[in-house]
């Protein structure tokens, strides 16, 4: 019996790890180059909210990609799209190794957000249509852990190589990590155990956009994605300028370090669907937010300790809430998973991409503090549409 106790945990261990690791390679380029935010702007030689908005382009394409997903995922075989995904995925990369005029840079940032966002999409609705039997809110807890992981170690590989080798060697490293992530799907994702069918929408997707749209639940969740990833993507794009300029004047290199701050984040956040089972959806999703919303005060101080803590518990809360939403949704909507995890995505990512249009702006025009004000609104509307969600949720497949 303890024999096969063990063997039982040691299995969920090594399944927690492979599905942790597929995320952070599918999302490693989406959120590394902030952390080389300074010296791309220097490079190209214009004004923060400008190659912030670059940069960030990716998320125009991952809410593309996910739109994409919803209305053509029930009909993707899903191994085989995680695959083409990660494959061409490296391509963009290695394009921008040639460090090419914005406008492509751009264009090349929308490119990998469409590539990375169908092989989030169609991992979420994997994990919920094969894992019915094993523990769905362990599968999304580790998805959205390897999430953090690419947003730690992302920023350190991309701060590392491009102080010490320069930005063509950075996107060359990160090209070679997108053929690693077809590797390991290959090797694990057909292996998979517990092949459920169905779990995906079969219906048109005209009829299952219907379905989803008039429920206020899932609304409630797709508007929490969003301005999750607007709060996320203003923290974390702009408080680089703040690192890099007195009184706290870090290097490159310091920088990338500072990004620790994400540690904390891939300890908590595996907890986040054992909590959210103990108190609720509504409640867990509500005190992810104010962890978040209580580390902003600090990031206006110029003390270098209260900002990390400051960053910490923003990571921590973001991380945290996004994980339940991105549960939630995925299985409050049954039969529409795929459509729904679409929806979701593309709600997410376009919240992204206006964090860094209008805070872009308003730190150019008013500073960081203004910025750090708009942060707290949008985490503000997440709470209050967290009202609307179920009072308590399994994240159990229907």
């Amino acid at each position: 019996m303890q024999t096969t106790t063990a063997h039982s945990g040691l299995h969920a261990v090594l399944r927690f790890l492979i599905v942790a690791m597929t995320a952070f390679l599918t999302l490693v380029d989406l959120f590394a180059a902030q952390a080389i935010l300074p010296t791309l702007t220097r490079a190209y030689g214009v004004s923060p909210a400008t190659m912030s908005l670059a940069v960030n382009a990716s998320t125009l394409g991952m809410a593309a990609g996910g739109l994409a997903i919803a209305v053509f995922g029930a009909r993707v075989n899903q191994r085989v799209g995680i695959l083409a995904s990660l494959l061409v995925l490296a391509i963009p990369t290695l394009l921008l190794a040639t460090l090419p005029s914005l406008p492509i840079f751009a264009v090349l940032r929308v490119a990998q957000g469409l590539c990375m966002s169908a092989a989030f999409a169609l991992t979420l609705s994997y994990l919920g249509a094969r894992m019915g039997e094993g523990d769905p809110a362990m599968a999304f807890a580790a998805y959205i852990t390897g999430n953090v992981a690419s947003n730690l170690i992302g920023r350190l590989i991309s701060a590392g190589v491009a102080d010490h080798f320069g930005l063509t060697a950075n996107f060359l490293v990160f090209a070679a990590l997108n053929v690693a992530g077809a590797a390991l799907v290959t090797f694990t994702v057909h292996t998979a155990k517990r092949m459920m069918p169905g779990g995906v929408s079969v219906m048109r997707p005209a009829s299952a956009f219907g379905s989803l749209f008039h429920d206020p639940r899932l609304l409630a969740g797709f508007g929490i994605g969003f301005c999750i990833l607007f709060a996320f993507i203003g923290t974390f794009s702009f408080v680089n300028f703040v690192l890099v300029r007195p009184p706290l004047s870090l290097g490159m290199m310091e920088v990338g370090l500072v990004y620790f701050v994400f540690l904390p984040a891939m300890v908590t956040t595996p907890m986040a669907g054992a909590l959210a089972q103990r108190i609720g959806t509504r409640a867990a999703v509500a005190g992810g937010l104010c962890v978040a919303l209580a580390g902003l005060p600090l990031l206006v101080l110029p003390h270098l300790s209260l900002v990390l803590l400051g960053m910490v518990l923003v990571s921590v809360g973001t991380f945290f809430a996004q994980a339940i939403a991105t549960g939630y949704v995925n299985t409050t909507a049954g039969q529409h998973r795929a459509t729904a995890n679409g929806i979701y995505l593309a709600s997410y990512f376009t919240g992204g991409l206006a964090g860094s249009l209008v805070l872009g702006q308003v730190f150019d025009r008013v500073g960081w503090p203004g910025c750090v004000a708009g942060i707290a609104l949008a985490l503000l509307v997440a709470g209050a549409l967290s009202l609307r969600l179920s009072p308590s949720h399994t994240l159990k497949p229907e």
